[in-house]
């Protein structure tokens, strides 16, 4: 078994795997949502999506690295602990995991050129946390399943 996300997510020969995965994560995690916020989410991913096919993936594989970064701290004390569900070590962690993960996100969206994803970005930013913590879960479900492929 790796002993580090980097060697988990980010080989090149698994990489298309892990981001069609993430891709699929994102759409549950958005489908998911329910309520005025959900809908909130759910237009404005409809939206992106409509701005830039492909966008999805595509921003998952350009942001897949600094996610592994972020992450990477997180395995590390998980696997020093001897862990075996990354999904609750994460959600044990959520306020902390979702900050490093939206660090990434928030940079990102601050270095892009596109107003209209800014627009997006700044719309859906204020309940990010919720959502971000809300998809931890499947998120080291997710990990734990290449994990066990490495």
């Amino acid at each position: 078994m790796a002993d580090t996300l980097k060697e988990i997510l980010l080989d090149s020969s698994r990489r298309p795997a892990v981001v069609s995965d993430f891709e699929n994560l994102v759409d549950a995690e958005v489908s998911d949502k329910g309520g005025v916020s959900g809908a909130v989410v759910k237009t404005g991913f409809a939206a992106v999506k409509k701005i830039k096919p492909g966008i999805i993936p595509a921003a998952v594989d350009t942001l897949l690295d600094d996610f592994t970064g972020a992450l990477e701290p997180f395995y590390g004390d998980y696997k020093a602990k001897g862990g075996n569900d990354f999904g609750a070590y994460l959600v044990g962690r959520s306020d902390e995991a979702s900050d490093a993960l939206l660090s990434v996100t928030d940079s990102r969206a601050d270095k892009s050129s596109r107003d209209s994803i800014k627009k997006v970005y700044s719309k859906l930013r204020p309940n990010g946390k919720k959502n971000v913590e809300e998809a931890l879960p499947r998120l080291g479900q997710l990990i734990d399943k290449h994990a066990a492929l490495v």
